[in-house]
């Protein structure tokens, strides 16, 4: 019998897949989601921002260009690094550190505004990660947090990982975060107005293939379930991903032209 894991023996696992690969170049893509989530809150100037698993700070340097003093956690020490680099090549003062989103170094209270664009709904423990997120932001201060839905194209790929290489025992899917009704039981009676969006961010590759090896090769997941997998399957795996940009591909030139579905969700601490 399989023996389920600990919550922290399964963020270890998580934390050397998110130090695999070359997540910058996954980031690319992603970049949108910063402005996307400042919009959403509308993010006033001179704000307290915390950007919790900021990856290579996206969200932290939006709102940094939008004067508010704007902090980045992250526990993969080279994000935080690519994002504080990110930061000094535009001048742009946040206060990037490495820390866990499960055990926040921050007091009760002490941000106007805590937001997580594709970050939070990875960590492992998932009802920790959303109390730390309820915290550490001030009575009448806004949550914003963006999320991939299941049945999005992320979400489809993340289930062919799983296929693939089981995650885990005791792992909770991150798109859990990507519905409506699950967020609203994380945030719980602690938030007030809710507001949830679905839309689309719309990706490019040079053709489906294209994807499946940029991501194979860059983005921890991907490329640690195929460094699980014999040549058989490192191909089924490889083909799978394939046929999904394939499928979701709205593009006729040959190149690849795909919408990512996901849920945006703008709560207030009560």
């Amino acid at each position: 019998m399989t023996q389920t894991l600990t919550f922290e023996q399964i963020k270890q696992k998580q934390q050397a897949t998110w130090s695999s690969g070359d997540y910058g170049r996954i980031a690319w893509l992603t970049q949108p989601f910063g402005d996307v989530l400042c919009d959403a809150v509308d993010l006033r100037s001179g704000s307290r921002v915390l950007d919790v698993a900021t990856g290579t700070g996206h969200v932290a340097l939006a709102a940094a260009r939008r004067f508010c003093e704007a902090t980045g956690i992250d526990y993969v020490p080279a994000l935080v690094s690519t994002a504080s680099a990110r930061a000094a090549a535009e001048s742009l003062a946040v206060d990037f550190r490495v820390a866990d989103a499960e055990d926040l170094p921050c007091a009760d209270g002490s941000f106007d505004t805590v937001l997580s664009a594709i970050g939070v709904m990875f960590a492992a423990d998932h009802q920790r990660a959303a109390d730390e997120l309820v915290r550490v932001c001030r009575p009448g201060g806004r949550i914003g947090l963006v999320s991939w839905t299941p049945t999005g194209f992320v979400g489809r790929m993340l289930a062919s990982v799983g296929r693939h290489a089981s995650p885990p025992p005791g792992a909770l899917p991150p798109t859990r975060w990507g519905t409506a009704e699950v967020l609203r039981e994380l945030l719980g009676d602690r938030v007030e107005q809710v507001s949830l969006t679905t839309d689309t961010l719309t990706v490019r590759f040079l053709s489906p293939q294209h994807f499946a090896d940029h991501f194979l090769i860059h983005y921890g997941p991907t490329r640690m379930a195929a460094q699980r997998l014999d040549d058989d399957g490192k191909a089924a795996f490889r083909n799978d991903l394939v046929a999904l940009a394939a499928e979701s591909n709205r593009a006729s030139d040959g190149t690849v032209v795909c919408d990512w579905e996901y849920l945006t969700a703008v709560a207030t601490k009560a």
